[in-house]
């Protein structure tokens, strides 16, 4: 199975109409349904540890034209964080790899 790790800009918030903006605003805390949000027991917060996010680091990297264009052609914007993606995921399958290693 595969994990896939997300975390969202703050900085990009999704986009809303000035209607939905407009219906939320309105929105009292006693108007909020959280009927589908289960409540946080102790035993949820006894277990919580803290993430903090892994934050991207700026590099300038060669890479063959072709891999270069295979990202692109599923959109021009987003192509890095899709290749960052699949280095993160190789680099994963590597830890795992050699703590397997590790325990035999």
């Amino acid at each position: 199975m595969t994990t896939v790790n997300y975390t969202p800009d703050p900085k990009k918030k999704p986009q809303l109409t000035e209607e939905q903006e407009a219906r939320l605003a309105a929105l009292s805390d006693e108007d909020i349904d959280y009927s589908d949000i289960p409540e946080l027991d102790d035993d949820f917060w006894k277990n919580a540890k803290p993430v903090t996010p892994d934050l991207t680091q700026p590099v300038t990297l060669r890479v063959k034209r072709s891999v270069l264009q295979y990202f692109q052609a599923s959109g021009k914007k987003g192509y890095q964080s899709r290749m960052n993606a699949v280095l993160e995921s190789y680099v994963q399958a590597q830890k795992n790899l050699e703590q397997k290693q590790q325990n035999l």
